[in-house]
């Protein structure tokens, strides 16, 4: 415990590049690099925190560590020569200006790779301890090699890494070797395991950059499959000192680093931020005169299903009321963010002349006129010299939240409706479930926390995409010195073998769009049954007068255009039926015979179209 007086620590960001290969490396491709060489170019890009990621061995570390530990000998035996004393002082140097974090580049069963990386006492004989139990030949050790032959299958690899002390994070996971799998023949349920395990703490991508396209997007927690929430960051899995100037995606030291806002520069600190709940501490490194924009990013996504944008929040206009609305619906789907100040458009944003009295009329709308209680967090971002408020929504605990004590909204797609009577039984049903199985996190104190005193400095624990308050791992203890650590050896579970598409698989389905499942008509009007892909709710009795703009367009599409089975681009049991852009995005519709019937998917997205579905993607 801390004592009274204490002083908090000032949290800063930090320059990190956890994947960085050395001449230790088989593939390396500058051989003739040495070390010091290594570590000066380390500290020129102005790297604070590395880790030394080497295929399937320790040796770089080795080295490193076993040439400073000769130089200090010769310290104390008054032994040295000029240029090893210059040699020892610049290691010490460059040693208080980065921390440099002992790891290794682990290859699984089928070529995936996983990153391992430990505190920074780790002795090499624990960490070459931990290769044995990946089964990496003892043989090999030195090698560096991206090929060891039987290697450990990815689920056990992980829990073999985090047993052993080690953080756990999924290398270049959108690319080659990347447990996303990206063009890999492997079934949806495989990806889900690779990419949600509890031991895995992070995904190391190349595209964080890429806006709507980027894999932390895919990975935000909002997909029914992908419920957790996945910290994703960049790496620069730097083979060489610098850029191959004949090929630039040859990256060299640092050329893809992240920042990490950190109380301080350790190891535990880094694990402390990789599992927590807090997105916002992640980002990609830019130089100074390219700052990180957060709401231009957010703006040029766009609206959407977990986010909106509003210019103003007067009560005039009904604006203030909108909001709520938004943050209803928000609480009641998959969560989300409401931008204030800024419209959706990518002019300069408007901006608030003060977002603290915005704030503070919101939290007190949201006291007033939510049921049951709702926990939001709230900060200020500039853009483009605007001020603008972020409220940050979870998927509510207590499902279904309501405005002016009988308004029930849900997000759909880029708009916020009232719910129809089975989407509010279903919320209801959603609810009780986790309820039930204790899921759905702790009921409320008697008396709940009066949000206005929730600062922005206070960071709550939001809920994982699918409204459940995800479990944390354990925090890893600090290492108190270079001996090695007792590793306990996991339970070996079986490897992972690829399997055909079956209806049980993930991705059997589109997880975006819908589907009419039944018509019946009563008296002169049609009446439908239609399934919301992403839940999976049947929502019935929905009429071509009353239905919204998806539901619309699927019930004129059937009622006015019957299938045509031989304009459909089949391949396999799956086909494309149809393609445009609506609404901003290209929506496809979709096609699975199944069972000597053919079922249809209407406005299906890109995000939704994974597995089989992935090859009617076609460029904007």
């Amino acid at each position: 415990m801390q004592p009274a007086n204490a002083v908090a620590p000032q949290r800063r960001w930090y320059k990190v590049d956890l994947h960085l290969h050395t001449p230790a490396s088989h593939d390396y491709e500058e051989p003739n690099v040495t070390y010091l060489e290594w570590m000066r170019a380390v500290a020129a890009k102005g790297l604070e925190i590395v880790a030394i990621t080497d295929h399937n061995t320790v040796a770089g570390i080795g080295a490193i560590r076993r040439e400073i530990e000769w130089l200090a000998q010769l310290e104390r035996t008054n032994r040295l020569t000029e240029e090893e004393r210059q040699r020892l002082a610049e290691w010490r140097e460059l040693s208080n200006q980065v921390l440099v974090l002992p790891g290794f580049e682990f290859t699984a069963t089928f070529g995936f790779h996983i990153l391992g990386i430990f505190p920074p006492e780790t002795s090499i004989r624990h960490l070459e301890h931990v290769l044995l139990d990946l089964k990496v030949p003892a043989d090999k050790l030195d090698a560096g090699s991206t090929e060891t032959g039987a290697a450990t299958d990815v689920l056990t690899a992980y829990r073999t890494i985090r047993a052993a002390g080690g953080l756990v994070i999924a290398a270049h996971a959108n690319s080659t070797h990347g447990v996303a799998m990206r063009n890999f023949p492997f079934g949806g349920q495989t990806k889900i395991a690779y990419t949600q395990d509890p031991n895995l703490d992070a995904l190391e991508v190349t595209d964080l950059d890429k806006g709507p396209r980027s894999t932390a997007r895919f990975f935000n927690g909002n997909k029914a499959e992908y419920p957790r929430r996945m910290h994703c960051f960049h790496g620069s899995d730097a083979h060489r000192i610098k850029a191959d100037p004949k090929n630039p995606r040859r990256l060299g030291i640092g050329d893809r680093a992240s920042e990490f806002l950190l109380d301080d520069a350790s190891f535990e600190a880094i694990a402390a931020l990789l599992r927590s709940k807090q997105f916002d501490r992640t980002r990609p490194y830019r130089a100074v005169d390219a700052p990180v924009d957060t709401l231009a990013a957010a703006r040029e996504e766009g609206p959407g299903l977990t986010q909106s944008f509003h210019e103003s929040a007067n009560q005039r206009g009904g604006k203030l009321t909108a909001i709520l609305s938004d943050i209803c619906a928000f609480a009641n789907t998959a969560g989300g963010v409401v931008y204030i100040g800024a419209g959706p458009r990518k002019t300069k944003p408007r901006g608030l002349d003060n977002p603290t009295e915005v704030e503070q009329e919101i939290l007190v709308g949201l006291d007033e006129r939510i049921t049951p209680p709702l926990e939001v967090k709230c900060d200020v971002l500039t853009s483009q010299g605007a001020k603008v408020l972020r409220i940050q929504v979870p998927k509510g605990p207590e499902r279904p939240y309501c405005l002016d004590e009988q308004k029930y909204y849900i997000r759909d797609e880029a708009e916020t409706t009232l719910a129809v009577r089975d989407e509010l039984v279903a919320l209801v049903r959603e609810a009780l479930e986790e309820s039930a199985a204790g899921r759905g996190g702790s009921r409320r104190d008697p008396k709940p926390r009066d949000r206005r005193h929730q600062g922005r400095n206070e960071r709550p624990v939001l809920p994982n995409g699918n409204g459940r308050p995800a479990q944390l791992p354990a925090p890893v203890a600090p290492v108190a010195s270079a001996l090695p650590v007792p590793v306990v050896a996991p339970a070996v579970s079986p490897r992972t073998e690829p399997a055909p598409p079956t209806p049980d698989d993930a991705f059997y389905l589109p997880q975006v769009g819908v589907e009419i499942v039944a018509t019946e008509e009563r008296n002169g009007i049609k009446f439908h049954s239609i399934r919301d892909l992403r839940n999976g709710h049947v929502i019935h009795n929905v009429t071509r007068k009353g239905a919204r703009k998806l539901w619309s367009y699927a019930i004129e599409q059937v009622e006015d255009h019957p299938l045509d089975l031989n304009a459909v681009t089949w391949r396999g049991d799956v086909g494309l039926v149809h393609v445009e852009t609506r609404a901003g995005k290209v929506r496809y519709d979709l096609a699975l015979r199944e069972n000597g019937k053919v079922r249809v998917f209407f406005g299906v997205t890109e995000d939704g179209m994974e597995g089989r579905w992935a090859d009617f993607i076609q460029d904007e």
